[in-house]
């Protein structure tokens, strides 16, 4: 059989010499969808590597299905930068891929700030597999189009690379790493000279880079050991160290009293053990246990079921851990370090906090602190999410702080800094509900090493008085109402064909609102990708002060919500369901029940109405 005449001459030589075995690979590329064809011929030959072209032809002659999937599209740019399953492919995490967007990334440097001084570039990655291999890619690509690299010679936290960023007058910052994910994920997050992940435009702009590689052309790469390819030295960790210094509200206290708190801690096989430790210790906080099974760095979490600390199960050797010992609070931190999960031991019980929980007993704690020690901002202002509980704002207001709420993604909260950097406003907090928070303003994106502190200092301060986080948390419901929060994530594959059902999902939601969700009415409908909010019974429409997103929140009755938005890292919609009460003398315990069960089935009644 002959080659089709639409390959180029390296192609054809190759075909020529082809047995039975490798003519059906032919037959099978001949049968691909066109865009799926001209992407595997690409990959069929050099620059791709052996392994890399024998996979692909594997993938032809085994699964095509597959082989569709990672072709069909380029993998893109999400909420900061790109994540998904690593593996060869156009849709995949893999060396190439790498290469490209670092290749975009470096081209849209270049146009938008021209080389009238030298650039530099931060690259950090986490314990990952392939994370190391990853980021020199980056680094060789980045030296090859004349753009300096710091890189990290170990892996670490997220919020490290952002203050890196900063720290030494970077154009921009990369961080490798798929945060929470599987351990099967990975991704490339990528940072501004603010020390902030990108926002619009800036992600359209380095993507429309990347969309004009074909293939691998025009990409250059230099060796690793190229004059421009430099490594960070100790004295960034130990700025980094200095500057959380300055965050203590009782120093004094932390050192004095700090070691009659027990801490456990567990990095879940991540980065988060090679800063941690150390700063809880800088800041008078010696007496901690560690998980020891899951301290080693390994991108293949074995201890760790979930490297997700959002999920129960990720906690679990740490809650044993803390009733074992009769510890006063147990940490836990995601791969990268950006995630913080707390769980505090409370009347004999491990008590997981949430998200939302642990935002409420930050903000509270910090306008209260700052008010009672006279160090509150007359500008202080909190920045939170739309999908975060509305508890944060109520706490704000009472202390006259500002509460602005941003669109999902910690980025947003990171632009507010950098916007309120001409005195509008005094950034003290910023908190999502997937246990992002940022304490201070040393960087621009969730921070589990400041948290870890800040938290640490809250649990010292309330034992002192004989209390745990748990009775704060209580007090300040008894101050301001039970707020309760629940979240339904609806999972989608991640082809091309899964994200338009998706997108289809959620547009006939938009078109066609309900009236009710069980037997609560909808008052109210937020569209954020129109920018208007629509009263059910007025038919009044009141602007959405934010910038357009796709995401629609259905106002009821009884004040409760349900906010539905597909995930900008992951295919899945997420589904946010928040409710509030007055406790009106009421055991809070009993009140977050009927709160939670009030959820779930309000929850699980949408689901099945628009997603069954």
């Amino acid at each position: 059989m002959q080659p089709s005449t639409d390959l180029d001459y390296q192609h054809k030589r190759y075909y020529f010499q082809l047995s039975g075995y490798q003519t059906k690979v032919l037959l099978v590329i001949d049968s691909l969808p066109p865009k799926v064809k001209k992407n595997v011929k690409l990959w069929l030959s050099p620059p791709f590597d052996t392994k890399t072209i024998q996979e692909v032809e594997n993938l032809l002659h085994h699964d095509s299905k597959s082989l569709c999937d990672r072709f069909s599209h380029p993998i893109s740019f999400g909420t900061g930068g790109m994540r998904g399953l690593m593996g060869v492919g156009t849709n995949r995490i893999n060396c190439y891929t790498i290469r490209a967007a670092t290749h975009g990334l470096a081209s849209y440097i270049l146009k938008e700030s021209p080389m009238n001084t030298p650039h530099h570039v931060f690259i950090g990655y986490d314990c990952r597999r392939n994370s190391r291999e990853f980021a020199e890619n980056s680094a060789r690509v980045f030296a090859a189009n004349g753009i300096r690299v710091y890189l990290t010679e170990e892996p670490c936290p997220t919020p490290y690379v952002s203050f890196g960023c900063r720290h030494l007058n970077c154009i921009a910052a990369v961080m490798i790493t798929a945060s929470h994910n599987p351990k099967d994920y990975n991704g490339y997050k990528v940072y501004w000279k603010d020390g902030a992940q990108i926002v619009p435009p800036q992600d359209s702009g380095i993507i429309r880079e990347v969309e004009k590689i074909e293939g691998q052309k025009g990409i250059k790469i230099a060796p690793f050991d190229h004059p421009f390819i430099q490594m960070v030295d100790q004295e960034v960790k130990e700025s980094y160290y200095r500057t959380l210094m300055k965050l203590e509200n009782y120093p004094e206290e932390n050192r004095k009293f700090g070691q009659n708190l027990h801490l456990v801690y567990s990095n879940l096989h991540g980065a988060g053990i090679t800063f941690i430790p150390e700063a809880l210790r800088r800041w008078g906080f010696k007496n901690l246990s560690l998980i020891e099974k899951q301290v080693p760095l390994d991108g293949d979490f074995p201890f760790a079921p979930s490297p997700n600390p959002e999920q129960a199960e990720a906690l679990q050797m740490g809650s044993d851990l803390l009733k074992k010992e009769r510890a006063d609070l147990f940490i836990a931190t995601d791969p990268d370090a950006d995630r913080v999960g707390v769980v505090a031991y409370h009347q004999g019980k491990a008590v997981i906090l949430s998200g939302n929980q642990i935002a409420a007993i930050c903000v509270f704690y910090l306008c209260h602190t700052l008010n009672k020690l006279g160090k509150m901002p007359s500008k202080g202002a909190v920045v939170t999410t739309i999908v975060t509980t509305d508890l944060v704002e109520r706490i704000a207001s009472a202390f006259n702080v500002e509460c602005v709420r941003v669109l999902t993604g910690f980025k947003y909260i990171g632009e507010k800094i950098r916007q309120w950097e001409d005195g509008h406003l005094d950034f003290l907090f910023g908190a999502e509900e997937s246990l992002g928070f940022l304490y201070g303003k040393q960087t621009r994106d969730k921070d589990s090493i400041s948290a870890s502190c800040l938290l640490s200092e809250i649990a010292l301060q309330q034992k002192l008085q004989g209390k745990t986080v748990v009775d704060l948390l209580h007090t300040i419901y008894a101050q301001f109402g039970l707020f309760h929060e629940k979240q339904l994530s609806i999972p989608f594959g991640s082809s091309l064909a899964e994200s338009e059902k998706m997108r289809a999902h959620i547009e006939k939601l938009r078109d066609h609102p309900p009236t009710a969700i069980g037997d609560k009415k909808v008052v109210g409908v937020e569209d954020y990708k129109t920018g208007l909010t629509i009263y059910s019974f007025s038919k009044k429409k009141q602007p959405i002060p934010l910038p357009k997103a796709d995401v629609l929140t259905f106002l009821l009755e009884d004040k409760s919500k349900l906010i539905v938005r597909p995930s900008g890292t992951e295919p899945k919609v997420k589904i946010y369901g928040m409710t509030h009460q007055n406790l009106k003398g009421r055991e809070a315990d009993a009140g977050l029940k009927r709160c939670d069960l009030y959820l779930k089935e309000l929850l699980e009644r949408f689901r099945e109405d628009h997603f069954v």
